[in-house]
């Protein structure tokens, strides 16, 4: 994990409706080896840290996680009852240094592997699904799940790292002839 030597990283998972993007991302949690990309990455993320964290040095995991659906930012870990009142959702904002950021988005402190997987499954939850001809529970949005980690030595301030890990779920690319998607589907697809 280079991210513990303060590189930010991006996995991406594109395709076609139906190709195995989401399940790529997220698996399944039994049996292991079923898990997906994002599980993993956390559970080596808590590995890592458990033999890293000695004497003075200790670490910060945070995450946000959010889709972006028909050109619309909602934050999936404290997600609106009704979509329609937020009217234009979230907004991108750049900061001089921390960078682009999603403005009031959510992050929240996890101390384990367990409790991201906690949050990312609670944030699939509040995904914009739809059915297709290719795919019974097709996701129509983009999401993101960011992981921020921060190292620090609390004695050798020179050595404090923080990078940002995204794990990138992209709504499925398709022909709209194939998908058999019309009214609202079609338009999410498009």
């Amino acid at each position: 994990l280079k991210t513990f030597e303060g590189y930010n990283g991006t996995i991406f998972a594109y395709g076609q409706t139906g190709s195995g993007k989401s399940w790529s991302m997220a698996g399944a949690p039994d049996p292991p080896e079923l898990r997906g990309i994002t599980p993993r990455m956390n559970e080596a993320l808590f590995e890592k840290i458990a033999e890293e964290q000695v004497g003075t040095k200790r670490f910060l995991v945070m995450c946000s996680y959010f889709e972006i659906y028909n050109e619309i930012i909602f934050d999936l870990l404290n997600p609106v009852a009704d979509r329609a009142k937020l009217g234009g959702g979230l907004q991108i904002k750049e900061h001089p240094v921390m960078g682009i950021y999603v403005k009031d988005l959510t992050e929240i402190v996890a101390e384990s592997a367990k409790k991201l997987e906690d949050l990312l499954d609670n944030g699939m939850k509040n995904r914009a699904v739809s059915s297709t001809m290719m795919n019974s529970v097709s996701s129509r949005s983009h999401s993101i799940f960011t992981i921020k980690v921060h190292q620090k030595d609390d004695e050798d301030s020179t050595k404090s790292v923080f990078a940002k890990l995204n794990l990138v779920d992209l709504a499925g690319s398709e022909r709209q002839k194939g998908t058999g998607a019309t009214g609202q589907t079609l338009k999410e697809g498009a």
